[in-house]
């Protein structure tokens, strides 16, 4: 079982920064790919961002320039810099891993989600 803990996010001023942190645990043998989601009120989860463990990263259009993904490899870590936020942005923010606890045996976890609220 693999577990995804988020942390970082909060309440931050229209052009302010926030930087999120997903670290995963438990059983892993390897992660493929780590992401980022989102869902705003009334909204469906949206695809944010994600990094393969090469450090191949894709961010949704309309985000470029405003969020970069990362990744530390050693850690288990994926990393989400948001950037000149806007209101719109408010949110859930969801880290999800896939990849392997063992030789036949993938996984595909979610975390539990972090609140991102800007406002002034």
């Amino acid at each position: 079982q693999v577990q995804l803990v988020e942390s970082g996010g909060g309440l931050v001023q229209p052009g302010g920064s926030l930087r999120l942190s997903c670290a995963a645990s438990g059983s892993i043998l390897y992660i493929n790919r780590m992401g980022w989601y989102r869902q705003a009120p009334g909204k469906q989860r949206e695809w944010v961002a994600d990094i393969t463990t090469s450090g191949i990263a894709n961010h949704a259009d309309s985000l470029k320039g405003r969020f970069t993904i990362s990744r530390d490899n050693a850690k288990n870590t994926v990393y989400l810099q948001m950037n000149s936020l806007e209101p719109e942005d408010t949110a859930v923010y969801y880290c999800n891993a896939a990849g392997k606890t063992g030789p036949l045996k993938g996984f595909n976890s979610w975390g539990q989600g972090t609140q991102v609220t800007v406002s002034s």
